[in-house]
């Protein structure tokens, strides 16, 4: 059994690096920028680190969620597998 895993193109890659960095850098530039006292710029800006980490943390998480999947259904698939082929024999 052979798997199809598609890698990410180099482009694709720059790509989402680049977005992200340009949205970290228009997150931050908003918020020094907007006209109010540093109190409240230090507060959105560490809610938006939060949500910058929050969003890496969810990513992850549902990534690993997904190949944890994958694996427990190869595992099911081989069980059955192996069941066929006894009931066969």
């Amino acid at each position: 059994m052979i798997d199809n895993i598609s890698d990410n193109s180099k482009g694709w890659l720059f790509f989402v690096k680049a977005s992200f960095c340009v949205a970290l850098a228009a997150t931050a530039a908003g918020i020094l920028f907007i006209p109010t006292d540093f109190l409240v710029k230090g507060y959105m800006g560490l809610c938006a680190l939060f949500l910058v980490s929050t969003s890496i943390t969810l990513s992850k998480t549902l990534r690993d969620e997904h190949e944890n999947q994958r694996l427990i259904n190869k595992i099911s698939e081989a069980k059955t597998k192996q069941l066929i082929k006894e009931y066969a024999e």
